[in-house]
């Protein structure tokens, strides 16, 4: 198990649909990169000071993060794909 350090966040992508609402499907290699992720796992928070800033998100969260964030980097956990990012990455949970 993987766990992640101060405010670092664990996502694994949630594919998004591969066809258009017409019906047209798009090819693997024109989709971009999904900005949805279900959270994995989540470190403590960051330090501010002496205090512990505690962290908005949980695993099972499912978030929106930035697109281009500057944070992300692709890892490979066991054979699969997830993006370890800061939490102020994360643009907000999906209800």
């Amino acid at each position: 198990m993987f766990k992640p350090l101060h405010n670092y966040v664990l996502l694994e992508r949630i594919e998004e649909e591969n066809k258009t609402a017409g019906g047209i499907i798009i090819p693997d290699n024109a989709r971009e990169k999904p900005v949805r992720g279900r959270v994995i796992a989540a470190g403590e928070g960051a330090y501010d000071g002496d205090e512990r800033i505690p962290m908005s998100v949980k695993t099972g969260d499912v978030v929106l993060f930035a697109k281009w964030a500057s944070s992300a980097n692709e890892v490979k956990l066991d054979g699969r794909d997830y993006v370890l990012i800061k939490e102020t990455d994360i643009l907000g949970i999906i209800e």
